[in-house]
């Protein structure tokens, strides 16, 4: 069958016969037009960096070809295209490997898989790769690239016969988003190319950022073939920016018109942050605007090579990254080695990054090529150079490819992908204000999650460490409320609210403290709640023990006073004994107030309410029976009356017992059923604890005060029917007088008590027990004494006789 080409076939760059041919793909120019040469201009030149990875790949073919050891007796040959950095240029040289040179050939069955080119290299872009290895691939030509980047690539549905030696662009993006983090940068932009280079790149790397917390002010592309317009709209989108970081997944090409356009009015310093497509590019180290710059590139070869060429060893080098490993049994390298000595189209050395990844592409054929003709018998390498090899042949040895070549291991996995191990690289001015590419780092993806990245020199900044945030750090205390219409990472800080905090910085939420604890002044921890009681160590406590004190003193006093004049008129006209029991359970009353006094305990709390209520009933029932026996003895002086018969001192004894027991069943019942109990009482303060006596229950502490009301206001009834008794039995107005003020004090004290806060509950409840005790001692027992002590005629029988 006879087969013609369809188009004129296109000559390679370079080439060279061999028994099996590679082939070469590099954009050796930047643009795509026709040049007519009159020879009165000088013609464009060609791209330096893509030309050294021409000749890295005619260096790695005669390298080979004069090994004894990879593909012994076969020589390689290559064809090298130019793809201009263009698609359809890129297009029409798969094509052309493909077919191959010839205009006419002769197949068998059809003109189909009829080139040469058993694998091929290139390209150095991403969006031309993905051309070439759409058509190659349909013919089952494997393509390595050495600077094709894409993570799309990865995909072996869509590009099964696509390998690389250069780490895909998702590798790429979680180190870039690693730096980015590490620095604590959150606020950031972000410009691409519009290829499939930076859009599936920045894809990447923005949906990672995302994951990290990063927020993007714009995310801009464009191509280096756009308007002017576009570039000079982005370049302005640059300058009025907010991000003080700007990460670009941007190929060399556009990157030299983007910053073109900004040298020609210079941005506010931006750190830039790199991708692989032109952090290593010399040429655009001349953007002095751009010094600084951080990004990630390929592991460098330089320090083999140095090895390799002078035959020393650099085992004092700054770094020891995970391939470099000194050579045993070779001098040190001391500083005199000269490279212009060296007779090497491989001698460029400033950036080999790249150049090493051609180099490994191109072994990684031979390899592939190697394992398919060639075999060990006894030790010897036989290798059959008239084979019938097809590219199918070396396609499937190349996914099984695993060799070492100058200290690198090569090999492949499922997705056409090397391991991703990236130096981390840094811009940074010379003394003579050249830029220079420093190495300041690394990320090996083979290491332990949260150990893949590591800093271990001194980045050079623009004008010091960035800082580039939307919103400052929301301080402990205070919580983030995201900005209406922005991303999350512009917030305002709001103070937490009462009774919470947070601990951390850029809290989302703030957290109530336990019932028990209570924020500090900055919101930022929870200390325990001071605990409040009337302690014995206050003012008000010491007043109220005070005239606790003062009062039992009194009563006592005035027993004593009684007892030494209990055979004078004044005392025994009214009862006596009654009056010794009434000064004794005043006593019991003003100290019963102590029992207020005092942390809470089981106890005290049981005490203080049942000690009150019996004493102030004792107190009440002697008062009762004082007033019962002026009005019996009133009955007693009329004529025929025998009243006193029914109410003599033991029929007094009983009533005072009679109403006291009542009460003692009351607490009793009460304490049995629910007695007080001591309690933190956490709701009347938010920022205290209040410790106080629960009454355990309502109704049996007002049962106990009720039943003291009631006994104060029927003796209070008595005493106002006694007032109008002859002066002899004054003592009727007194108990009047003192049971008014009795009662006052305890209807006041009602509310005051329902209302009162904290610790002020208690002192009202002393102030009441007080101040109604000395009520009584000083009515009814004032008068007298001053009479006893002072108006000692007055307490006589013959006054009281002449008085009647």
């Amino acid at each position: 069958m006879k087969c013609t080409l369809q188009s004129t076939p296109r000559l390679p760059a370079f080439s060279k016969d061999g028994d099996f041919v590679i082939g070469g793909v590099f954009s050796l120019h930047y643009k795509l037009h026709t040049v007519i040469y009159n020879y009165t201009t000088k013609p464009e030149p060609s791209k330096s960096r893509e030309l050294r990875f021409t000749r890295t790949m005619m260096f790695a073919v005669d390298e080979i070809n004069n090994s004894t050891e990879l593909l012994p007796g076969i020589k390689l040959g290559y064809q090298v295209y130019d793809s201009c950095a263009s698609v359809p240029m890129a297009v029409d040289v798969a094509f052309q490997l493909s077919n191959g040179q010839d205009p006419v050939f002769y197949k068998d069955s059809n003109c189909s898989q009829s080139g040469v080119v058993l694998a091929a290299v290139g390209d150095s872009a991403s969006t031309p790769s993905i051309s070439i290895s759409r058509i190659t691939g349909s013919f089952n030509v494997p393509l390595v690239s050495h600077f094709a980047t894409c993570a799309c690539l990865s995909d072996k549905q869509q590009y099964p016969t696509f390998f690389r030696t250069i780490p895909s662009d998702q590798f790429q993006a979680d180190a870039l988003v690693k730096l980015v983090k590490h620095f604590g940068w959150t606020w950031i932009g972000a410009v691409r190319s519009e290829s499939e280079y930076g859009n599936y790149g920045m894809g990447s790397f923005l949906d990672a950022a995302q994951r990290e917390g990063i927020c993007v002010e714009y995310s801009e592309s464009f191509f280096w073939s756009d308007p002017q317009s576009k570039i000079q709209r982005l370049a302005e989108v640059i300058r009025r920016s907010t991000a003080m970081v700007v990460v670009a997944f941007i190929a060399s090409a556009d990157m030299r018109v983007l910053f073109e356009e900004l040298a020609r009015d210079p941005p506010p310093p931006r750190q830039w942050i790199g991708s692989e497509g032109w952090i290593t590019d010399p040429h655009l180290m001349s953007f002095s605007f751009c010094a600084g710059a951080i990004g990630v590139a390929a592991s460098s070869v330089f320090t083999e090579f140095w090895e390799e060429a002078f035959n020393c060893t650099l085992t004092k080098m700054l770094y020891n990254y995970k391939f470099y490993n000194a050579v045993p049994n070779k001098r040190l390298c001391d500083g005199t080695e000269d490279i212009k000595t060296l007779k090497s189209p491989y001698t460029d050395t400033s950036q080999l990054r790249m150049t090493n990844m051609v180099y490994k592409a191109v072994y990684a054929i031979a390899h592939a090529i190697n394992n398919a003709v060639c075999q060990e018998i006894n030790a010897t390498t036989l290798c059959i150079k008239n084979i019938k090899l097809e590219s199918k042949q070396v396609l499937s040895e190349l996914k099984k490819v695993n060799f070492s070549q100058n200290g690198y291991p090569v090999s492949f996995d499922a997705n056409g992908d090397p391991v991703a191990f990236y130096e981390l690289v840094n811009w940074q001015k010379s003394e003579s204000g050249v830029i220079d590419l420093v190495t300041v780092g690394y990320y090996d993806a083979s290491l332990p999650k949260g150990q893949e990245f590591q800093i271990n020199r001194n980045i050079s900044w623009v004008e010091g460490v960035p800082v580039s945030v939307c919103s400052e750090s929301c301080p402990p205390g205070t919580r983030k409320v995201l900005q209406k219409g922005k991303p999350i990472c512009c917030y305002d800080c709001i103070p937490c609210p009462e009774g919470e905090i947070s601990n951390k910085i850029d809290s989302l939420d703030c957290f109530p403290c336990s019932s028990e604890f209570w924020p500090n002044a900055e919101k930022d921890a929870c200390f325990h709640k001071p605990v409040e009681f009337l302690s014995f160590d206050e003012v008000l406590a010491i007043i109220l023990a005070t005239f606790s004190v003062i009062g039992a003193c009194l009563a006592i006093i005035t027993a004593v006073i009684f007892f030494h004049h209990r055979a004078t008129p004044i005392v025994r006209a009214n009862n006596s004994e009654l009056s010794f029991l009434l000064l004794f359970s005043l006593t019991l009353c003003f100290l019963c107030s102590l029992t207020f006094i005092g942390a809470p305990s089981e106890w005290s709390c049981m005490l203080r309410h049942t000690a009150f209520g019996i004493t102030f009933v004792l107190c009440i029932s002697c008062v009762l029976g004082k007033t019962v026996v002026v009005l019996m003895a009133f009955k007693a002086t009329l004529p025929g009356s025998n009243v006193m018969k029914w109410f003599g001192p033991p029929q007094q004894r009983l009533t005072v017992i009679f109403f006291t027991f009542i009460q003692v069943l009351i607490c009793i019942v009460w304490l049995v059923l629910s007695p007080p109990f001591p309690m933190k009482n956490l709701t009347t303060y938010k920022e205290k604890i209040i410790l106080e006596c629960a009454l355990g229950s309502a109704v049996g502490f007002w049962a106990v005060l009720g039943y003291i009301g009631l006994l104060a206001v029927f003796c209070f009834v008595l005493a106002v029917l006694a007032r109008k008794l002859p002066d002899n039995f004054n003592e009727a107005k007194l108990i009047t007088f003192s049971m008014l003020i009795f009662c006052a004090v305890w209807l006041t004290f009602i509310p005051a008590y329902v209302s009162s806060p904290g610790k002020f509950t208690v002192a009202v409840e002393i102030f009441a027990i007080l101040a109604s005790s000395f009520g009584l001692i000083l009515c009814i027992f004032a008068p007298k004494c001053f009479i006893i002590l002072f108006q000692p005629e007055m307490n006589s029988k013959k006054y009281l006789m002449n008085k009647n």
